[in-house]
């Protein structure tokens, strides 16, 4: 029997950019429920944006970031005839988002020595650029689904 569809509850817009992905951003790079910390991590590394990339809106930057991350194949497990195959799919959307958010805050994370918020803000600016760490990361993904194109007659 299949489980039931879990529901999706729906995102309320952040107050200061009206943006449903920021206020997405805001609770991936939230930690222990501490959302107000996160809020000011988010709106910082916005504020440093507008300052060194010297752009009017950095929610475009932002928006730039979040479509170079995200990754348009990935592979998946999948066992057949007792091999396990690593079988490209295509990536969804909101699952493209979603990882795109992860790979930039974890990337911003493993730097060491400045506060979050400018450690985030470099890692969106080189993403919009389509340079760092991010940007790697959907590099490596997209090379594991071209390496293993020859079992994509596995996918369900």
């Amino acid at each position: 029997m299949r489980r039931k569809i879990k529901r999706k509850y729906p995102v309320v817009a952040d107050s200061q950019y009206n943006s449903e992905k920021i206020a997405k951003f805001i609770n991936y790079v939230m930690l222990s429920g501490k959302k107000n910390a996160a809020r000011k991590v988010v709106y910082g590394a916005l504020n440093s944006i507008k300052e060194k990339a010297k752009v009017e809106d950095p929610l475009a930057l932002f928006d730039e970031a979040l479509r170079n991350v995200g990754p348009a194949m990935e592979v998946r497990s999948r066992r057949v005839g007792g091999a396990n195959y690593q079988v490209p799919r295509e990536v969804r959307p909101e699952r493209k988002q979603a990882l795109a958010i992860r790979w930039i805050i974890a990337a911003a994370r493993s730097k060491k020595g400045q506060p979050m918020a400018i450690k985030l803000a470099d890692e969106l600016i080189a993403a919009s650029k389509n340079e760092g760490e991010a940007i790697k990361k959907r590099e490596n993904t997209i090379k594991m689904a071209e390496a293993n194109k020859a079992f994509a007659h596995f996918a369900w």
